[in-house]
């Protein structure tokens, strides 16, 4: 296979971003394997500990590739959510895998995937393909794709025969990347997301207040203020059965002599009423023939949800609005922040570039704006990870 100079020039940033594999650039058959430990913490008592492992196996030449993955999520919690409703800290392990395979020996091609995830009171369930095709001597590239997902959601300790509700979820997605210049790669991506059925969270019970009192409550009123000011009735969340998502996603790469630039702009809407926005960039250098260093800056805003209420409020049981959240993540917020990515090439000096270590660190400022218990939230992440390619 052939790559023209502009396409040589774009494997080489794409490399340099790690989504390409050196030896793949050159057309060989290889193998990479990665193993990564990843940790979350927030300040509302949240942990998230995640070791993880994936497998690659690509023919560049011809045309075709294999992966899979797995991971396992230990989750710890002790959030003011919980704590408002005389629960313990919970502990959780969720186990998720998955395989991915594609074909495309030439302008046309086929990438299909199917995931799995299982925790002891949800099951999620995924899969679908995508179809791509080359045009204008592989300057361009047409993507379109269908997945569909399937979640069972439950009790913990309680079988879904017991209990369970389940959420059915189609997903279109339709774009294409160009090659713009010997440096520039760009793409466009739209998603469309339907969803029907009832995501309210079994475990999460919304505060209700009567009507004078719902208006005294105050943005990041506590669990005891709560507790004091509610009235007797302690409903569970209620969601609406259906939502349509919609999504654009815009994504330029630049190869420069200091290095690479990825900026990425997505777009967000549905039918709950939540519109958004989220800006990403990322700059890779390198620091000598074995280090690569890459500060990475995020930024999301979105509003609330069309029945978000800080405070619902009832006169009794039988006033209960029918829909009803407490889920922060559906009110309006602010986030920011950014942290810094690396890439040790750790090979021999024949190959560096076949052993690697990664590391990455980001943190994170959330405000929300209309919440009780919590006003804002710092997040901590990062990752290990250790890369061989054969």
């Amino acid at each position: 296979m052939q790559l023209s100079p502009r396409g040589a020039i774009v494997i080489v940033a794409l490399v340099s971003l790690g989504w390409v594999s050196p030896a793949a650039a050159e057309g060989t058959t290889t193998t990479r394997v990665k193993t990564e430990v990843s940790a979350y913490q927030d300040t509302v008592a949240v942990s998230v500990l995640t070791p993880a492992a994936s497998a690659t196996v690509e023919s560049p030449t011809a045309g075709w590739n294999a992966t899979g993955h797995y991971l396992v999520d230990v989750v710890s919690a002790a959030s003011p959510d919980i704590v408002s409703t005389a629960s313990p800290r919970w502990t959780e392990v969720r186990q998720a895998g998955g395989i991915s395979a594609g074909y495309k020996p030439g302008s046309f091609g086929v990438q299909g995937s199917g995931n799995v995830s299982y925790t002891n009171d949800y099951l999620s369930l995924t899969g679908g393909a995508r179809l791509l095709l080359d045009a204008d001597e592989k300057h361009l590239t047409l993507f379109a794709g269908y997945y569909f997902g399937h979640d069972v959601i439950g009790r913990t300790d309680t079988p879904f025969s017991v209990f369970s509700r389940t959420l059915d979820t189609h997903s279109i997605n339709v774009g294409f990347t160009r090659i713009i210049n010997k440096s520039t790669l760009v793409g466009v991506s739209a998603d469309v997301i339907l969803e029907r059925g009832d995501q309210s969270k079994p475990y999460r019970y919304v505060p209700i207040f009567a009507p004078g009192v719902a208006a005294t409550i105050a943005r990041g009123a506590s669990p005891d203020v709560i507790s004091s000011s509610r009235i007797a009735a302690r409903p569970l969340e209620q969601l609406p059965l259906a939502r349509e998502r919609y999504a654009l996603t815009g994504r330029i790469l630049n190869h420069g002599s200091v290095g690479t630039l990825r900026v990425e702009e997505r777009l967000y809407a549905d039918t709950w009423g939540l519109f958004g926005s989220t800006t990403d960039a990322r700059f890779y250098f390198d620091v000598g023939r074995r280090l690569e260093i890459g500060p990475h800056a995020r930024f999301h805003a979105q509003n609330a949800v069309s029945f978000w209420q800080r405070a619902y409020s009832a006169n009794g049981a039988g006033d209960i609005p029918a829909l009803r959240t407490g889920d922060r993540e559906l009110g309006a917020l602010l986030t920011a922040g950014g942290g810094l990515g690396l890439r040790w090439q750790i090979g021999p000096a024949s190959d560096p570039q076949s052993l690697a270590l990664t590391f990455g660190a980001d943190g994170y400022y959330t405000s929300f704006a209309d919440a009780i218990y919590v006003t804002d939230r710092l997040t901590v992440f990062s990752a290990l990870g250790l890369e061989a390619t054969f």
